[in-house]
């Protein structure tokens, strides 16, 4: 049974009428309810308004994401969050709207993620997190797994609190296909100049207007096209090349734009000088004049770095538990 403060209790309508909290080592109504006034502070733009004092949780997830339609919610097809969240509402008991889970970035279709960071609410307190981070993974499925679970200050938001991320995009430089890498890796047989594809990286990084290399958006209105690109590595493996990009932020399929014309820069088909030209055009038709974004397959969202001042918070975090045996059942020889 959920209690409250007498001054509160009207505000227990928020919670379903069958709700019974989740019992992973309990929730406790004097840690629940302690500190209202910190509990009622949260980010400003934050959508939902919750009348009880929340609590908030980063979850970071990993997910193959070939057979999703990106991460956003989505009523009619299947998306990473719908997923995620269906496994929250069954534990938690909460409505999905209640949850307010927010992710920090929506991949799209077929982008995979081992970062990827998000948060919920509750208006009650875990305890302890080891037993709710087994149930949440036990709750979906394969493909999708959290990694962590932590308590977060209600300042904290998965999306605007974000110092910056980490893209890789994975290409096989090679005749034949690896077929085990086929979902996770863009296959090039055209042989790459790597050395040609560094020089092009290397006049992405700094803060430059990238509107040439992104798609238009119906999703985020007009954003701020100006992004302060941190690092731009590109990784030999073998056949395997890996480039990895570290920046403030990105605009819709600007890493898939981006890594498009370094191909064709590898191919050696254009210098790496055409790259400062076209971001000085400001123009996403003089990218379509040299190439066309790469498929998404090759593509994970690999980490979000946030400020260490949102995780001062004095509560447990879970990052899985092994399972132990105590005693061996098979004789030895």
């Amino acid at each position: 049974m959920l209690h409250c403060p007498e001054n509160l209790s009207a505000n227990v309508s928020l919670l379903p009428t069958n709700f019974q909290p989740y019992k992973v080592g309990g929730w406790s109504p004097a840690v629940a309810y302690k500190n209202l006034s910190l509990r009622r502070q949260r980010h400003p733009k934050d959508k939902e308004s919750h009348p009880l004092p929340t609590y908030k949780w980063r979850l970071v997830i990993s997910y193959d994401g070939t057979r999703y339609s990106g991460w956003q919610y989505q009523q009619s097809i299947p998306t990473v969050q719908c997923k995620v969240e269906e496994a929250l509402t069954r534990i938690t008991k909460l409505e999905r709207k209640h949850l307010c889970l927010v992710g920090a970035g929506r991949t799209d279709a077929g982008v995979h993620a081992w970062g990827q960071v998000a948060h919920f609410v509750t208006p009650f307190n875990y305890e302890c997190l080891e037993g709710f981070h087994r149930a949440l993974n036990g709750g979906l499925p394969p493909d999708i797994r959290i990694r962590e679970i932590s308590s977060v200050l209600p300042e904290f938001h998965a999306r605007f609190s974000v110092k910056s991320k980490t893209y890789n995009y994975k290409i096989y430089n090679d005749a034949v296909m690896d077929p085990i890498q086929r979902h996770y890796v863009y296959h090039s047989n055209y042989k790459l100049n790597p050395t040609a594809m560094k020089d092009a990286a290397n006049y992405f990084v700094g803060k430059h207007d990238f509107s040439a290399f992104a798609n238009a958006s119906h999703n985020d209105g007009i954003p701020n096209p100006v992004k302060n690109i941190l690092r731009f590595h590109v990784n030999e493996m073998g056949p395997l090349l890996q480039i990895e990009v570290e920046g403030s932020g990105f605009l819709y399929k600007q890493v898939r734009n981006m890594v498009a014309i370094m191909l064709q820069v590898g191919r050696e088909a254009v210098p790496a000088e055409i790259v400062p030209m076209i971001l000085e055009s400001r123009d996403r038709k003089e990218l379509a004049k040299y190439t066309l974004a790469v498929p998404p397959h090759g593509l994970c969202l690999f980490g979000v770095k946030y400020n260490d001042d949102h995780f001062n918070i004095p509560s447990a975090t879970s990052f899985g538990m092994h399972h132990t045996i105590t005693k061996c059942k098979l004789p030895f020889y």
